[in-house]
């Protein structure tokens, strides 16, 4: 089950099928774009240049009839860090990817002209031609006509006019099954696709050889201990699909590590007008969908189908992070405005968590009021329309910093950070501080041990254990990254003693191994390493492991401060 790595270069417009090599073996997703752009990129190579690559890989369970494996990753070094960069998506791209035996699609060299193309891939040739029906089309408009098109089984990966203009908080967006729209957000990848002159991705898995399974029955009973796992959680199978990840509004209020008004108060006096169960009842009286999979598989269904007072779309996937970033840390309290101002920014192609920061750092400068929601919305349009300022703000929450002069600018390594105050949720602090992806609550979510409880309780507003529990998940993390699961399996894998071992014998059974727990956490040390390797590489040093100065200042309610010197977090990477 070796399957084949695809290589584009724009340069030439040449193609190339190589077999998937040996020295590759056990990495999919995560652990192998990573790879992937730590041999094939120069890490002191401009993002935006010739020498970067743009890497999509699979999981390694991608494609199988695991539950929640439905996800993919995207690799290449980030605009908006100036380091390795992974994203991952649901959607139905990964599995067409995986249907057709593709185990990645490298993308490399940048064409000379002014056009923009598309890549139609099916399971043995990608063919390049210049599209200029879609240029300057909304991801919207764009996902529309190719389903027309070319029919509803085609998968769509595009870029909007954020990743057009190369914009550093640009993401590239996927079709769900609905064709509805999840993207790879965090880092400004769309700005890489956009710089090498792609405007979408087409996927045809037709008479592809589908995804081989070694021992079925194995895969079978494994793969029914885990789904029992996940549904039997409390969060992963009640407050998620219950509520969504906006559920974590009142939680993380109660805990007071909601951060408010650019980070100034860890509790808001408005928090319930924009809750999980808030947004619920508002979906169930509209007619929406408070339940939805992105990505065919998905059994958790944390997304949702959110209408306006009319009962017509305006977004799906609308998550907490987001929710938070204008609500919140902007004071926008009308959830109708903050699901307008998602949906704008799925079109246009922008990190929902980048652009939201941003917006509360521009009512910072002085750019517009805190809590003024139709000026933020206009804010967000001036970012597709590529106007001066909304160019600086699509560029992310440091650039808005800089052009305003601010010195509260909530970033490590250049990128935001998203919901989470690490005052009063220590963990995630360190999370935030040490991955190499830039402030990321994804990389190792403390959150879920600091307030759930999950996998042991670990105080939040104590430093003791918060180094061992962010380095432990990061480390899972970035196995589980590498295996096309949802993020939210690792809840279960934390509680239920039967779902990690059914998770390792899945990916035996799939290729034919002997695995052991100890090879799933010696892949996520060997991911993790290697990603830091190339920040090193490309200049980083301990110095940007740090959280910016401003969260030396007491946060109420429990007055909790950044307490951690430099020395206790470069503890960290001992291991």
């Amino acid at each position: 089950m070796p399957g084949e790595v695809f290589r584009v270069n724009m340069s030439n417009l040449s193609v190339s099928i190589e077999e998937f090599p040996a020295k590759w073996a056990g990495l999919g997703g995560r652990g192998l774009t990573s790879t992937i752009v730590a041999e094939e990129v120069p890490p002191t190579c401009h993002p935006l240049g010739e020498h970067n690559k743009l890497v999509f890989a699979p999981g390694l369970l991608t494609g199988t009839p695991a539950a929640n494996s439905g996800r993919m990753s995207a690799g290449a070094k980030s605009p908006l860090t100036g380091g390795i960069k992974e994203s991952n998506v649901g959607g139905t791209a990964g599995q067409l990817y995986a249907r057709m035996g593709i185990r990645a699609l490298i993308i490399e060299g940048q064409p000379t002209g002014d056009g923009f193309y598309r890549l139609h891939i099916t399971k043995d040739n990608v063919e390049i031609s210049e599209d200029t029906e879609l240029v300057g089309q909304g991801n919207f408009a764009v996902i529309e006509t190719l389903r027309l098109r070319m029919g509803k089984r085609v998968g769509v990966l595009s870029i909007g006019s954020a990743g057009e203009m190369k914009m550093s908080a640009a993401n590239i967006s996927v079709c769900d099954p609905e064709g509805k729209i999840r993207s790879f957000g965090r880092g400004g990848l769309g700005a890489v696709m956009g710089a090498k002159r792609i405007k979408c991705i087409t996927l045809d898995a037709t008479d592809g050889p589908g995804v081989e399974i070694a021992d079925p029955e194995q895969f079978k009973s494994a793969s029914r201990a885990f789904s029992k796992a996940l549904l039997g959680h409390p969060v992963s199978g009640e407050g998620l699909p219950n509520f969504g990840t906006n559920v974590l509004v009142n939680v993380i209020n109660e805990a007071g590590g909601l951060p408010t008004r650019n980070f100034r108060y860890g509790q808001c006096a408005g928090h319930d007008n924009f809750s999980g169960e808030t947004m619920r009842e508002r979906i169930l009286e509209r007619g929406g969908k408070p339940r939805h999979g992105c990505h065919p598989g998905c059994i958790i269904q944390c997304s949702q189908v959110y209408n306006d007072k009319d009962g017509n779309y305006l977004t799906s996937g609308f998550e907490y992070e987001t929710i938070w970033g204008l609500g919140a840390h902007s004071g926008v309290e009308d959830l109708d405005c903050i699901a307008l101002a998602d949906q704008l920014m799925d079109d246009i192609g922008v990190d929902s968590i980048e652009t939201v920061v941003a917006v509360g750092v521009a009512m910072e400068g002085g750019a517009l009021p805190f809590g003024d929601g139709d000026a933020a919305v206009s804010l967000i349009r001036e970012i597709g329309s590529g106007t001066p300022l909304g160019r600086i703000l699509g560029n992310g929450a440091a650039s808005v910093g800089k052009a305003y002069g601010v010195t509260r600018v909530p970033v490590v390594k250049g990128q935001a950070i998203p919901a989470y105050d690490p005052r009063a949720i220590k963990g995630i602090g360190i999370t935030y501080c040490t991955t190499p992806m830039g402030a990321d609550h994804t990389a190792g979510y403390a959150v879920a041990s600091n307030i759930m409880g999950i996998g042991g309780l670990v105080n939040p507003l104590s430093k003791e254990g918060q180094i061992e529990l962010s380095r432990e998940l990061q480390i899972v993390t970035a196995a589980v990254d590498s295996t096309g699961l949802c993020l939210f399996v690792a809840l279960a894998l934390s509680d239920d003693p039967e779902a990690f071992p059914a998770l390792v014998t899945m990916l035996s059974a799939r290729y034919g191994e002997s695995l052991a727990g100890e090879d799933v956490a010696a892949l996520g040390k060997k991911v993790l390493l290697l990603e830091r390797e190339f920040n090193l590489a490309a200049g980083f040093t301990n110095k940007d492991d740090r959280l910016p100065e401003f969260f030396s200042e007491p946060i109420p309610p429990h007055n909790a401060v950044w307490d951690f010197s430099g020395e206790e977090i470069d503890e960290f990477w001992n291991f």
